[in-house]
């Protein structure tokens, strides 16, 4: 089963994902310079929004190279170990799977790790507490002139302790998790390949359905304690915007999504359903003080395919840049060519086995070919979303 989300939203003046020269990200299509939102970007509103969270709870996941702090404090708080030892046991343990940076007090790279990982890993590292401690308070208690040879011998004795934590973490958690943002986006771990998850969603970069025409905003910052006889600015500066819709594409392999959760198709279900609600509800945050672009979507439809359907992006429905006229406004002529577009995919290669539920807003203009499918508001799609997938979630779906 496969989910597919197409979203048109028209943003006022806005610098939402920077470059690295702080300018607006942007990019050619259809041989025409538009604006762009990463995929990258958008993924992580996605998933550090309030409605993601709200639906999921504690199934969600971290991304930081701080873990060992959380680890620890779970030692501390849930099993009672005493935190001169709960600190340094955490740090081997992510240590020896990421890598120790010791200057700085961190892995080495990024651990994207579920609350619940966190939560077994210590269980696990309790359970071996005894072996754990006991190695690690010895290797403590070497007199510093001790030779090379004890030294060597009781680091090797605290390392075979940890890494057998850490093997068994591995094997329980190979192929599966329960952080349904860590099944949604995926995870790769170069230091420890055991732990990597293939993503089951693909979101592409939001492009401008509109050529794009870049602006900046000459700024300056007054002193309030200037004294009168003394002029000017205490300060001066650029910032680039632009004003954009954005056609936002997403596809989730709910199969894929149910195999990463360890099988557990309900939990799938919840987490695209999760996905839909913060698609719609979540903005990029870059910029938001200067330029407080919180327009909504006008446009929010979601197609439910099965396995034989191939996926339709319907990004060429803007291959040329849209533009208004006379008796249209823009987001009118955003949502006719991808209406438009809906209509030539669907004649060539026809819509059997897709459930189609959208919602255009009242002012964006109306659809001909998507008529049908609509539905009161957007809530109610993915309510509509949710019962196409009740089949598939009692296992009779394709």
């Amino acid at each position: 089963m496969k989910v597919e989300i197409h979203i048109l939203q028209n943003l006022p003046p806005a610098n939402l994902n920077r470059n690295d020269t702080g300018q607006p990200k942007d990019c050619e299509f259809g041989g025409i310079r538009r604006a762009r939102i990463s995929s990258q970007c958008l993924k992580r509103s996605i998933r550090t929004s309030d409605a993601f969270h709200s639906h999921l709870q504690d199934r969600i996941a971290i991304r930081t190279k701080r873990s060992a702090e959380p680890l620890a404090k779970r030692l501390v708080e849930q099993h009672g170990h005493d935190p001169e030892t709960a600190k340094p046991l955490a740090e081997a343990v992510v240590g020896s799977m990421l890598g120790w940076d010791e200057a700085k007090g961190q892995t080495k790279v990024l651990f994207y790790v579920g609350y619940g990982e966190l939560d077994r890993l210590a269980e696990l590292i309790h359970g071996q507490a005894e072996d754990l401690t006991e190695t690690l308070h010895a290797l403590r208690e070497l007199p510093e002139d001790s030779a090379k040879k004890d030294r060597e011998a009781a680091e090797k004795a605290f390392s075979n302790a940890v890494g057998e934590a850490v093997k068994r973490f591995k094997n329980e958690q190979k192929d599966h998790v329960r952080a349904v943002d860590i099944a949604l986006f995926g995870r790769m771990l170069a230091e420890a390949p055991d732990l990597n998850i293939d993503a089951a969603c693909q979101v592409a970069h939001a492009i401008s359905t509109n050529k794009v025409d870049m602006d900046f905003d000459y700024f300056t910052a007054v002193d309030d304690l200037n004294p009168d006889e003394e002029t000017g600015a205490g300060m001066i500066g650029t910032t680039g915007f632009n004003s954009s819709c954005f056609y936002r594409y997403a596809l989730i392999d709910a199969d894929q999504l149910a195999e990463n959760l360890g099988g557990d198709r309900g939990l799938a279900a919840e987490g695209i359903r999760a996905f839909l609600a913060a698609s719609y509800q979540a903005i990029p945050t870059g910029k938001q003080n200067s330029f407080a672009a919180q327009t909504p979507p006008s446009l929010f439809m979601v197609v439910v395919k099965s396995n034989r359907a191939m996926p339709w992006s319907l990004a060429n429905a803007f291959a040329a840049p849209v533009r208004p006229s006379s008796d249209r406004g823009l987001i009118e002529a955003f949502v006719q060519a991808l209406d438009e577009q809906w209509d030539e995919l669907s004649d060539m290669y026809g819509t059997d086995s897709m459930k189609v539920f959208l919602k255009v807003g009242k002012r964006a203009g109306t659809v001909e070919h998507l008529a049908s499918h609509q539905v009161e508001n957007v809530p109610a799609v993915i309510e509509k979303t949710a019962e196409a997938l009740l089949a598939w979630v009692g296992g009779n779906g394709a």
